[in-house]
């Protein structure tokens, strides 16, 4: 199983610098491969003798010419322009399997990475090896035992991170889950997790929201300088450190959430959300954003498969909500500014957001009883992580 460790770096100037040159060889020939591939793709439609374009023949075709028309690749490793074009060619892989959209063009300070083969670094202890420029200290060492694939470099704001593909040899490094039952997990926007367990909700830190007036403030205050000033870059950095912190705030807390869940629970039930039809609502899309119920939703399924537990996914249309979770009865509409309700049929007063992440675990629980832990039965649709009975294989995934 790969899986990928993001660490920290902590370069001096000089060493930061080098980085930087790196990212930008790697960012140059993905775009000088990108755009001899539109170019070389054409002539091949036009004149069917010539060969079409290929992350291989655009290789060599980089080799033959960069000591003469850029000379500048050779300061940096070879690995930065060469991995570039081969990410290119896995983008046009993804193109044509219909997995993904077009390649688009790399930009400065939004796609600064470069790429390493495990042969071209060594780690030892809290430090990493770079070609041609030596050892840089890193902010903590390597958790994970098994074969070292691949590493990458990359730039958020003014921090550098190497993210080390490793190939472990068990299929989990955590715990099995305490498994303290089933659970069902109701998503908002007022909070971010209701559980079915009667706990408190789980309050989401919304960091957007938290930090809008200084976003707005250094926004502002980056649209008067003069492009291709110092005054701009600087406040360009600014910016851009602030929607940093921003992403690290949130991603800080569903992590928290995530582990906490799948550590205690086995099986977990939660709604497939149209993420892209509530955002559509003006009024809530801002909130919805801030709450990132998708990378929820991810986490919560690859640390899932980890600890060896199973998440059910209710049908979109299931109405978690307006469905009594005494009896059974369904509203015919529920307004969501409706936050309590009593059932007509038994009686029963209802929290919206309690009574949905009920009915979501009773369908987690009848779900599995009547698949037997198979995959195609129940009320929910087909997820990413199987609910089955033989052992679960999980891809590359971020830790």
């Amino acid at each position: 199983m790969l899986i990928a460790h993001r660490i920290a770096l902590d370069p001096n100037n000089v060493q930061a610098t080098y980085l930087a040159r790196a990212a930008g060889t790697a960012r140059f020939a993905y775009n000088w491969a990108l755009a001899e591939w539109k170019r070389q793709y054409e002539a091949w439609k036009q004149d069917k003798s010539l060969h079409k374009p290929s992350q291989m023949s655009l290789r060599r075709q980089l080799n033959a010419v960069k000591r003469e028309q850029f000379p500048w690749m050779l300061e940096v490793t070879k690995n930065a322009p060469q991995m570039a074009i081969i990410q290119l060619g896995q983008a046009f892989q993804n193109f044509f399997a219909g997995r993904a959209r077009y390649p688009i063009f790399r930009k400065k300070g939004v796609h600064d990475r470069f790429t390493l083969t495990n042969d071209q670094f060594d780690i030892d202890g809290s430090r990493i090896r770079i070609p041609n420029l030596g050892w840089v200290r890193m902010r903590e060492t390597l958790r994970f035992n098994g074969k070292i694939m691949s590493a990458t470099v990359s730039r958020m704001a003014d921090k550098w991170f190497v993210s080390i593909a490793v190939d472990t040899p068990n299929s989990s490094h955590l715990p099995k889950a305490e498994n303290q039952g089933v659970v069902g997990v109701d998503l908002g926007v007022s909070a971010l997790a209701t559980l079915s367990t009667g706990e408190p909700p789980i309050p989401g830190p919304k960091p957007h929201k938290a930090l809008l007036d200084r976003l707005r403030r250094l926004s502002r205050s980056l649209s008067r300088k003069q492009k291709g000033s110092a005054n701009r870059r600087r406040a360009r950095a600014k910016l851009a450190k602030l929607h940093a912190r921003i992403a690290a705030i949130r991603s800080d807390a569903l992590h928290k959430l995530t582990t906490d869940l799948t550590r205690r629970f086995h099986t977990i039930g939660i709604e497939d959300l149209n993420v892209r039809g509530m955002m559509a609502n003006r009024h809530l899309a801002r909130s919805i954003a801030d709450m990132s119920f998708f990378e929820f939703r991810r986490q919560l399924e690859y640390k899932v498969a980890m600890r060896g537990g199973v998440v059910m996914v209710a049908d979109r249309f299931y109405a978690s909500s307006k469905t009594c979770s005494a009896c059974g009865h369904k509203l015919d509409s529920l307004p969501l500014s409706v936050r309590e309700w009593t059932c007509p049929a038994c009686g029963v007063v209802h929290d919206r957001d309690v009574n949905a992440a009920i009915n979501l675990k009773n369908m987690a629980v009848s779900s599995t009883v009547a698949a037997c832990g198979e995959e195609g039965s129940g009320v929910r649709r087909k997820t990413r992580v199987k609910p089955a009975s033989a052992k679960q294989e999980v891809s590359f995934v971020p830790v």
